[in-house]
């Protein structure tokens, strides 16, 4: 008897994307995307000057790496396809050596006995579309519905899990609030408008694929970070926490699962005066196209705190004006990310989505650890002795256990991720992976401690303690 057995058929697996694994060839027909545009304008703006094309070789190695999937327990394995290779101008001509790539990779999967997980977008706007304003301009939500319907043709008689956005929140927070993805700017009406635009097109994608008749189902991935107040009895202290998971978690939740925007959101919003351009029948679709099944992602928690800090009115109002992040004291840290470890916190987010959401069924599409420097760990074999990411899986693993106990419909857990790779602005900086990937030596593969023990794990369907 193990101590944690899980249910049957529970999904057992890693996440990746496109973007930040396939990496690029001459001659391979992928267009640019932002990221290729960025790091070619701000090389120094990147990890070490690592940019896009130097990602894990996943165009050239999947093979390899489908088997080292195999042999880390993977029964799934969620990654993205990139706009930009398969329709390398955002709209217009298809790239048929993408077509022949991405059907490979789903074959060699199911081959194997791992499902498919597929992404739409994963914060790689094609340049073409952003030289046009990307998502602040409405014909990027025409030309998205028209990428995710050539993929649903072209894949989805193979493909039966889809997702329209992994983390919406970040284009909007990174492009739009806080400059930390192209295209850099600061400006909170437009922020709103691109969300709501990225709200729009995954209903309008829904519709679409519902429409076919496949005998699939498609949903979103949402970072969901639990807002916690400083003292729950203070008043100004929840209110502030309230605000923080408006504009963070239910801007995204309560249109994917309920159709709607949240009332207290549109309220700030027309405060504000920056509600977003909406076209009439727009709230209709989103009302009637919600989504099938829920990605959670989730590293850390939020803890706010009354807003204590003057006000920055340099870049107009943010989201920040209504509230101050706080630091708790004796929290447990990975020091590497500068995130808080608060495995609870998974448990939380499941207890809500079910108590609040109708108990939509849904997995754990990413929880990681990403630690710098990890070759310090390596042993007289040549392969890193990650226990703390171990011990970071099962005190995760143990909440989604208890929730399951509890009556929450989650279905499985993918870590973020399979093999270490290219994490935007950060690089290689910190490692995530199962699978230690080597940059001096072509990235050489080479199993971790961990992906042994997540084999056993996945085995087993469960662990003892």
């Amino acid at each position: 008897m193990t101590t944690y057995q899980f249910p049957a058929g529970f999904w057992w697996g890693s996440a990746a994307s496109g973007p930040q694994t396939e990496g690029r060839l001459p001659g391979d027909g992928k267009g640019d995307s932002i990221w290729d545009q960025w790091y070619q304008e701000s090389p120094e703006r990147f990890f070490n000057q690592v940019g896009p094309e130097k990602t894990s070789q996943f165009l050239t190695k999947y093979q390899e790496d489908i088997q080292l999937m195999k042999a880390t327990g993977h029964t799934s394995f969620r990654t993205s396809i990139q706009w930009s290779r398969l329709i390398p101008e955002g709209t217009g001509e298809v790239n048929q050596q993408a077509v022949t790539f991405y059907n490979k990779v789903i074959d060699e999967l199911l081959a194997n006995d791992i499902e498919p997980f597929i992404n739409l977008f994963h914060f790689d706007m094609p340049m073409a579309l952003q030289a046009k304003g990307g998502w602040l301009n409405r014909e990027t939500v025409d030309a998205y519905v028209e990428f995710a319907k050539t993929c649903f043709e072209l894949f989805g008689d193979r493909v039966t899990k889809w997702f329209t956005h992994n983390e919406p929140i970040v284009p909007v927070e990174g492009g739009y609030l806080y400059d930390f993805h192209y295209p850099n700017h600061i400006n909170m009406k437009e922020a709103v408008q691109v969300g709501y635009h990225e709200n729009l097109a995954s209903a309008k994608a829904i519709k679409v694929y519902h429409s076919l008749g496949l005998a699939g189902e498609i949903g979103i991935i949402l970072n969901l970070t639990p807002s916690y107040p400083r003292d729950p009895e203070n008043e100004a202290d929840v209110k502030a926490a309230n605000y923080a998971d408006l504009f963070f978690n239910r801007s995204f939740l309560d249109p994917a699962i309920k159709g709607e925007f949240p009332v207290g959101l549109i309220e700030v919003i027309k405060e504000l005066e920056m509600m977003p351009q909406i076209e009439e029948g727009d709230l209709e679709t989103i009302k009637e196209n919600t989504i099938d099944l829920l990605g959670i992602n989730y590293y850390q928690p939020r803890r706010i705190k009354a807003k204590e800090s003057a006000v920055d009115h340099s870049n107009g109002p943010l989201p920040d004006d209504y509230f101050d992040n706080y630091e708790m004291p004796g929290r447990k840290m990975n020091p590497y990310r500068g995130w808080e470890i608060y495995e609870k916190g998974v448990y939380d987010i499941l207890t809500n989505v079910r108590e609040n959401y109708g108990n939509i069924r849904c997995y754990i599409s990413e929880n990681g650890m990403g630690v710098e420097g990890e070759e310090q760990y390596i042993d007289e074999n040549g392969a890193i002795q990650d226990d703390y990411r171990i011990e970071f899986v099962k005190d995760h693993l143990k909440f989604v256990h208890q929730a399951i106990q509890e009556g929450s419909n989650v279905q499985g857990y993918h870590m973020w991720t399979c093999m270490d790779n290219w994490s935007w602005m950060n690089a290689y900086k910190n490692r995530y992976g199962f699978i230690a990937v080597d940059l001096e030596q072509d990235g050489k593969r080479t199993i971790k401690k961990s992906g042994h023990w997540y084999k056993a794990v996945s085995d087993a369907n469960g662990f003892n303690d």
